[in-house]
Order: structure tokens, then sequence, then C-alpha cells
């Protein structure tokens, strides 16, 4: 199964999974690599990977504001969602955990994304 695949205003691309099947395939895909990778602190979310190297600030916003909208905590709360920041360098998998769960190597940036701004996507 192909992840889903979306455009940023900038033109970027960006990729979330779909299931926790995909979510594994998606970030196993760009493990070892700098792609930025977004996932809400909170569980229940797609992972989204940023296709363009060194994105801006905005650029890594809107994917999060893509990645937030998707979330259970979204679905569950409609309020600010905190996200995840992190690179393919920093993501490991031990055998041991679930589908759809990755580790972080190290403490991730995390931004949040504000209420408002996931509304106002949805509205679009």
């Amino acid at each position: 199964m192909k992840p889903r695949e979306l455009t940023l205003t900038t033109g970027t691309k960006i990729f979330l999974g779909k299931n926790s099947e995909n979510n594994d395939e998606l970030v196993a895909s760009y493990k070892g690599k700098e792609n930025v990778i977004l996932h809400t602190v909170a569980p229940g979310s797609p992972f989204c990977v940023i296709e363009k190297l060194n994105p801006s600030d905005e650029e890594i916003y809107e994917a999060g504001i893509v990645t937030a909208s998707k979330s259970q905590n979204w679905r569950d709360k409609k309020s600010d969602v905190n996200v995840h920041v992190f690179t393919g360098h920093d993501v490991k998998k031990n055998f041991w955990m679930k589908e759809g769960s990755w580790k972080l190597k190290n403490k991730p940036k995390e931004i949040i994304v504000k209420k408002k701004d996931i509304l106002r996507m949805a509205r679009k």
C-alpha cells in the first residue's frame, strides 16, 4: 500500500502513512536519511515525511498541520496539537516493538500546531 501523497503550498511533496503497517513501511524507507519526519506527541497519527531536504520552518509547520489534522488527538480533543519533528537519522525500531511504533534516539524538536490553523486548513 502506498502512503498518501500531498503537496504543500510551496510545491513540496509530503507522504503520510495510512495505518500502522503503512507507517512502518514509510518510516523504514526513510530510516537513516536526512529527511524531516513528523508525528504527534500522542500516539495515533500518521507519520509524515517531507520529501525535500532542508525544508523551511513554514513547510515544517504546514506539514505539522496536515499531520495533526489526521490524528486521534485532534479527532478527540479539537485543540492545539503537539507534534514531534525529527529526521530519519533519529529513528530506530526494536524487534519487540508493535507495528507502527518507532523509538527516537534523540530528543526531538516539538512544535505546537494551533487549533485555528487546523480549522483553516480544513476549510480549504
